[in-house]
């Protein structure tokens, strides 16, 4: 018997109506990026496992998808030799192998293994800038819509296979990038009918002050990893975290102003510009958010909101300066649904020194889920046609696809049923399909030059000429 069809845990089918509006989002997104003047890239969706391994941390090349190398593979002496360890191995538990093992897996892994599908877009956008270098006018501006994939633990809003949808400018320093990639969070959001996002931003010269200014610069990264969880474990979790670090009790006493920070974005910059005054790092990081906040405030945001939210820490591995997270409406359960942020040299993994970017993302899917749940998907966004024609036989058909090919050619969906049935089994079909209306021409219409067409929610029916036709399927 043969098995029943399944796909991969977190991956997904969708259907024609989930298709057309993910399409929404994307041509919002699409539309967006090029009104801002970013140019459309694509990479291939695997790469040599060199151009990913290493990049992303140990997390995050454990999640790679490894792709076997074509051929067939004996593990005998006569091909490849099999470490004694390997069997011994539990590799779904990455706690069970020590480092040991761990290099003794990836380089058994490397003899079957030279390729991997892309973890993100970024760091093959890197690899791209590198080898195209010569080719590319700077400041490069590109946005790339792909998917995607990791080997996760899939939960609602994160998947195995995903779109990406970015935007990054590399090759220029200047702040106002930032500026126009807060406008764009901002544009992208509106035209979407999403109103009420909240657009967090932070800089890491800010979170490296700190450290600095409280005698814990060789405990950043424990440290703001503590501290991004103040949301989520409150004050006194986020001071034993820290304390269990090794971050001394007098240390926490000097950014207790954090655990209290609110008021306006300009109330928390003079905040911050207190609390960092000592710290040259700091308050660079303090003047480049001020930079970006004054001029957002003086161009305006449509729908969106600016907020400093110094807890914000997310890819400290490779942001340098402004780190970006978008916040769904409150009224919505989700987490983020976009992110980014500066950095200063991430083309230097491909031996291209110097080459400063800043970038941003969305995140397809947890906007869908925002959307739908919301209700703020647009009627017009449909994968059905507007109207179906009846078919009553060949002359009749032959009839009804002279108009169908004209109204076409004026990008309107429509379509004839293919069969000469029974009326009946056709308006159901429609009905099935969400097809608004049916067009009627027989002997009577035929004669007339005339079609009928008919509503098929309201079941109004009206006698018109091709015109009155157009206007009313364009209206």
């Amino acid at each position: 018997m043969a098995s029943k069809p399944s796909i991969p845990q977190g991956t997904r089918d969708f259907s024609p109506a989930e298709v057309s509006k993910r399409q929404y989002i994307i041509q919002t997104i699409k539309n967006n990026f090029e009104k801002f003047g970013f140019q459309p890239i694509e990479t291939p969706s695997f790469e040599n496992s060199d151009t990913l391994m290493g990049k992303y941390g140990e997390e995050g090349d454990r999640l790679i998808f490894k792709i076997l190398n074509s051929g067939n593979f004996f593990f005998n002496k006569n091909k490849i030799e099999l470490p004694e360890s390997i069997e011994a191995l539990q590799v779904n538990s990455a706690e069970t192998i020590d480092i040991n093992q761990r290099i003794e897996l990836n380089k058994f892994t490397g003899k079957i293994s030279e390729k991997a599908l892309r973890y993100d877009l970024t760091v093959p956008f890197a690899r791209y800038v590198v080898q195209h270098q010569n080719e590319i006018e700077f400041p490069f501006k590109r946005y790339q819509i792909q998917p995607v994939w990791r080997a996760d633990r899939p939960q609602r809003g994160r998947y195995r296979e995903f779109y990406q949808c970015d935007a990054d400018v590399v090759g220029s320093k200047s702040l106002w990038q930032e500026v126009e990639l807060v406008q764009l969070y901002d544009t992208v959001f509106t035209s979407l009918g999403l109103e009420g996002v909240t657009i967090k931003i932070n800089n890491r010269k800010i979170l490296s002050g700190i450290a600095e200014v409280i005698g814990a610069s060789d405990k950043l990264i424990d440290f703001t990893v503590a501290l991004d969880k103040l949301d989520k474990i409150g004050e006194d979790g986020v001071k034993k975290e820290m304390i269990e670090k090794g971050i001394a009790e007098e240390a926490l006493l000097k950014v207790q102003p954090l655990f209290n920070f609110s008021g306006t974005f300009a109330d928390k910059i003079k905040q911050l510009s207190e609390l960092l005054a000592s710290s040259e790092e700091g308050m660079k990081g303090v003047e480049e958010l001020k930079f970006i906040c004054d001029n957002v405030a003086v161009l305006g945001l449509a729908t969106a909101t600016l907020d400093l939210d110094v807890t914000l820490a997310r890819g400290l591995n490779y942001y340098t300066g402004a780190i970006f997270e978008v916040a769904a409406p409150k009224t919505v359960s989700m987490g983020s649904i976009g992110g980014g942020g500066r950095y200063d040299d991430l083309t230097g993994i491909f031996g291209l020194k110097n080459m400063s970017g800043v970038g941003i993302s969305f995140g397809l899917d947890r906007i869908y889920l925002v959307l739908e749940e919301l209700q703020l998907f647009p009627e017009t966004v449909a994968a059905t046609s507007k109207a179906i024609f009846i078919n009553y036989g060949d002359k009749e058909a032959l009839y009804a696809s002279k108009a169908i090919q004209k109204l076409r050619q004026e990008n309107i969906k429509v379509e004839l049923y293919p069969d000469n049935v029974k009326v009946g089994k056709q308006f159901q079909y429609a009905d099935k399909r969400l097809i608004p209306f049916a067009v009627i021409a027989g002997d009577q219409e035929i004669a007339s030059n005339s079609y009928a067409l008919k509503n098929l929610v309201t079941g109004e029916q009206v006698s018109v000429d091709f015109e009155g036709l157009k206007n009313a399927l364009l209206a």
